[in-house]
């Protein structure tokens, strides 16, 4: 068996010492990496970023899985080479210039038949698995860093909020007709004229200043007024930050419809078949598309307050609805993001791929301009999305009818989906008019007694009153008959419910969590 190819050594032919030492320097590799995933866990977990912890989970997972399908690929290799097929379907659909000389390596296969896939061929799928892993780590990891970059320049625009300039232009006693406000006068300009200039000075706006301080401080101030207590002190610069975080648990997976995505790019990558270069736009259409829809919305809401209101009292309320968004659904908008990230990331760890394996200069890249313009959009796409759109669609996403379960601290979030689950396990079993205890009561005493407490929305006695009514805290199927939040002031929620929820927004001193806020119980006296 030893020296039965000259070109390389069979392992009876090999030093142990190598054997072992490969063995081992992959062995110290593999544990470092676990080890420092381990301690990003750790450390995400002790600054109370739980949604990021989650997230590295779920890389690992992923990880996991490319790292079964390696294995796979390894134990099958020669049995896949060995799998003969016929020549008529052997010999169409080439990545490359057809070479005849090719047709003549049969291998294990008899005459009219062609190997399914050489072991070369199968060795080359492997690495590409391994780059896959590599940039999907790398890609995500800069995605939710240059999101975070972003998001965290909004900060001295909270700590405006705290200032007395700010307090006198939220003042109710003070009065402004609409169309003189920053945030109408900025927004509504070009809506009154034309549909279609409103979405052209959209698509051009989100590259040139995609969120503005006016546009925030009037978006937060309606996310108050909708779902808190108006003056409250509240971080929503926090929230948005924790609510990223919560979105990027959904970036970082890869569900089967991306795999099947995967799959057909890679079955489209034929020779002379420039419909590739098609699949290489549809992520920068879809990013262009989605933040030009999150810049009208913007500019929808202000024409709405132009419309609605002749003077406004304080500042400009905002109308929440998910209307505002495709088919009434914000979260198909981070969908559509999640499949132009993932359809980009391919395109890149396709081009890596055949630079190292191929070479730069291989017939896979027989057009080099057509190479270089689809890396050149693949970095756009991903600079585009990573540091305007996804911030963008983290603060617009808020201008929904439902709150984020982001804005509950983790053991509440608990709390409220143990609750919700019993709560649906009650309403199966007919029993939702039996009492039922509420995270703000205790056994015996229901919270609708207490005449101190907040609750999570109310009515507006004057100003721009009717704008904050809001349906429910969820945007994650929380809203069932238990837990259902009336209106202050309005008896039982729709569901009857037998109970209110009520809750306070209470904010921790800021510590090593620069991120940490929680609801906390309203106090509660019997009447």
């Amino acid at each position: 068996m030893a020296g039965s190819n000259g070109k390389y050594r069979d392992l009876d032919a090999t030093p142990t010492w190598t054997v072992a030492l490969v063995c081992a320097v992959m062995i110290i590799i593999s544990l470092l990496l676990e080890k420092a995933l381990h301690r990003m866990g750790e450390w995400f977990k002790k600054r109370n970023k739980h949604a990021l912890a989650e997230a590295l989970e779920k890389l690992e997972a992923e990880l996991m899985i490319l790292g079964f399908i390696s294995l796979l690929l390894v134990f099958s290799q020669k049995f896949i080479a060995k799998i003969c097929i016929p020549e008529s379907a052997g010999n169409i659909m080439f990545p490359c210039r057809r070479n005849p000389d090719n047709d003549k390596k049969t291998g294990y296969c008899s005459k009219g038949k062609v190997p399914f896939m050489s072991e070369y061929s199968l060795h080359a799928v492997h690495l590409f698995i391994f780059f896959l892993a590599c940039v999907h780590v790398v890609y995500t990891a800069t995605v939710m860093a240059l999101g975070r970059l972003k998001i965290r320049s909004w900060k001295e625009w909270e700590k405006e909020t705290m200032s007395l300039n700010y307090e006198f232009s939220t003042d109710p006693s003070r009065f402004r007709f609409a169309h003189q406000t920053s945030f109408v006068q900025q927004n509504a300009s070009f809506g009154n004229r034309a549909t279609i200039l409103l979405y052209i000075v959209s698509f051009f706006r989100q590259f040139v200043r995609s969120v503005r301080r006016i546009d925030y401080l009037t978006l937060r101030h309606g996310f108050i007024h909708a779902h808190l207590n108006p003056g409250m002190k509240f971080n929503f610069q926090k929230y948005i930050k924790r609510s990223l975080d919560d979105d990027f648990k959904e970036i970082v997976g890869i569900n089967a419809t991306l795999w099947a995505c995967g799959c057909i790019i890679l079955l489209l990558n034929i020779y002379n078949f420039q419909k590739l270069f098609w699949i290489t736009l549809l992520p920068l259409v879809l990013i262009l598309a989605v933040g030009t829809k999150l810049q009208a919305i913007i500019a929808k809401m202000a024409i709405e307050i132009q419309h609605r209101h002749t003077v406004i009292q304080g500042m400009p309320v905002v109308k929440l609805s998910d209307h505002h968004f495709w088919f009434g659904r914000p979260h198909l908008v981070l969908s559509l993001i999640h499949f132009s990230l993932f359809v980009n990331a391919f395109q890149l760890t396709h081009f890596l791929w055949i630079w190292y394996k191929f070479g730069i200069n291989s017939c896979f890249h027989d057009n080099f301009g057509y190479v270089i313009g689809r890396i050149l959009i693949g970095i756009m796409v991903h600079l585009l999305c990573s540091y305007i759109t996804l911030p963008l669609y983290a603060l617009v996403s808020q201008m929904g009818s439902h709150i984020k379960m982001s804005i509950f601290d983790e053991n509440t979030s608990k709390a409220l989906k143990k609750w919700r689950d019993n709560a649906k396990k009650r309403h199966k079993l007919g029993s939702t008019h039996s009492p039922t205890i509420t995270p703000s009561s205790t056994p015996g005493q229901s919270p609708m007694t207490s005449p101190r407490s907040r609750h999570l929305y109310q009515n507006r006695p004057f100003g721009n009153a009717g704008d904050g009514v809001r349906r429910s805290h969820s945007d994650t199927e929380i809203p069932y008959p238990e837990i259902e939040m009336p209106v202050a002031g309005s008896g039982l929620s729709q569901y009857n419910a037998p109970h209110e929820v009520r809750l306070n927004v209470e904010e921790r001193r800021e510590s090593t969590d620069e991120d940490g806020f929680s609801f906390a119980k309203s106090g509660s006296r019997k009447g």
